[in-house]
């Protein structure tokens, strides 16, 4: 065996003894390699939360928002302070904060940090964000223990707008530069269109060019969900529309997102009254007691299996 098979070999053999090699996944399901978290002489930068968002009026759609969405804002209320503040999806260059000229903070949910717990990092970059001159804040180290987004928020449902691209990032710019032009034509290349479904809450379609979807975000205990939606499966319910198909969920920061493949030309607009239909049916699914039948066990198992876990 060459040198490099075994150095592999050693890295990812299971452990003796119930020990962790430095490669693996730390035990604490971070996602992080055991050497980096609770192997890391310092121990872990900061302690994991499976579902950072819960008790967020919009926990469905901020998980959307930081997960699928790639260009939306949201007006955000402080508990203790009138300062405008602004939900982003994405700020440029992934920055966690922007205070503008006007003192207005622009908060990011897509950032390149994940110290364990979004709430907390975010928390952290909003207190700084208060205090700071015009600029971009962020986090270079875990933020350690203090408020998170739900001790800081006069918490309701988001009110959301789904862009066609970042031209947000240069709404209140008077002086637009070819530089910062170019900049946002670039970075608006990349966005796929996105629409959110009216009648249903953190349910986005999208197009991805070969393909559209719907990412449904669902606020459901996973078992209960799985469950409800092998039922309905069964029951041929999760058609959406003719040639629509449940292919298969994420699973991100605590909860499932269904996703639908869609046939191409379907758009958003359609989507709005079976989506409403389907909500209901699942309503009723998750509020029945009757067992499982084989069926519905083999679907349930089917849907399990088809579960990637972004977070």
């Amino acid at each position: 065996m060459g040198k490099s098979s075994r150095k592999k070999t050693r890295d990812t053999a299971a452990p003796v003894d119930g020990a962790v090699g430095p490669r693996q996944p730390c035990p604490c399901g971070s996602g992080r390699r055991y050497k980096a978290c609770h192997g890391a002489a310092d121990g872990p930068p900061q302690a994991f939360v499976a579902r950072p968002f819960e008790g967020l009026a919009s926990e469905t759609d901020l998980i959307a928002l930081r997960e699928l969405v790639p260009a939306a804002t949201a007006p955000l209320r402080l508990k203790d302070s009138d300062r405008s503040v602004r939900l982003c999806t994405l700020l440029p260059g992934a920055a966690p904060a922007m205070v503008r000229e006007d003192g207005a903070i622009w908060l990011g949910l897509q950032v390149q940090h994940n110290f364990g717990d979004p709430s907390r990092d975010l928390g952290a970059v909003l207190e700084q964000a208060l205090t700071a001159e015009a600029g971009v804040v962020g986090l270079t180290d875990a933020p350690g223990e203090g408020a998170r987004l739900q001790d800081l928020l006069d918490d309701a449902p988001l009110d959301i707008t789904v862009h066609d691209g970042f031209g947000y990032w240069i709404d209140d710019v008077e002086e637009q530069s070819p530089a910062m032009l170019a900049a946002l034509e670039q970075a608006n290349g990349a966005v796929n269109p996105t629409a959110r479904l009216a009648g249903v809450d953190a349910a986005y379609w999208t197009n991805v060019g070969s393909k559209e979807h719907l990412r449904w975000a669902m606020p459901e205990p996973e078992d209960d969900l799985l469950s409800a939606l092998a039922k309905l499966h069964v029951q041929g319910k999760d058609v959406l529309v003719e040639g629509a198909r449940l292919v298969g969920m994420f699973r991100a920061h605590g909860l499932l997102v269904p996703v639908w493949d869609l046939p191409v030309g379907t758009g958003p607009e359609v989507l709005e009254k079976p989506a409403a239909a389907f909500a209901a049916d699942l309503a009723a699914a998750l509020d029945s007691d009757l067992e499982l039948s084989a069926e519905e066990r083999s679907a349930r198992s089917g849907l399990a299996n088809r579960q990637v876990t972004i977070r």
